[in-house]
């Protein structure tokens, strides 16, 4: 699917839904009182900026990755910039050696940018970026350099990597059934 970078964001408009990382049966849910500008939302046949990242930025992406799950979907986007089949023998959910990532993802992140605006950002994110030369929009690279993914949170979110979660916001667990009929 894609979108131009910076453009307004209109994938997933029902609110955001953050994933406890910590142990994945958790989660967030409320309306997104932030303004969101998609990156990353790449697709063969449409023109993106390439070029070397620098590995401080990827790194740090990464650890975004890592730490964060936002509107996690039922289905599987594969990256339709891959060869098929993919050059090696690793499974798609498999990181492989260095910064080459999976190449099928099925969440989204958030970094906090300039105030009230936040980056939203496919998990494909750090594929593009360290497989495919993909390099994202400077006010994006300055955002997630300036995002500690791991930084001091809310005791009521310990999970939840981002710092602006409304006050009113509920931390549900998947067996809960108000969640599920949500």
């Amino acid at each position: 699917m894609f979108y131009e970078d910076l453009s307004p964001y209109a994938y997933a408009d029902a609110g955001e839904v953050f994933t406890d990382r910590v142990d994945g049966m958790r989660f967030v849910s409320f309306r997104a009182a932030y303004g969101r500008l998609n990156v990353g939302w790449l697709e063969a046949g449409h023109r993106w900026t390439a070029g070397p990242a620098p590995e401080a930025f990827t790194d740090r992406l990464l650890a975004v990755l890592e730490a964060q799950q936002v509107n996690a979907m039922l289905g599987l986007h594969e990256c339709d910039l891959c060869p098929r089949p993919l050059p090696d023998s690793h499974a798609w959910y498999t990181p492989r050696q260095g910064h080459l990532r999976a190449s099928a993802g099925t969440a989204e992140i958030r970094v906090p940018g300039a105030p009230g605006t936040v980056f939203a950002a496919p998990h494909l994110i750090g594929h593009y970026v360290a497989d495919h030369g993909y390099v994202p929009p400077e006010p994006f690279v300055d955002a997630v350099l300036a995002f500690d993914p791991y930084g001091p949170w809310p005791v009521r979110f310990p999970g939840i990597r981002f710092p602006w979660i409304p006050e009113d916001a509920v931390l549900r667990h998947v067996d809960d059934i108000e969640f599920r009929d949500i």
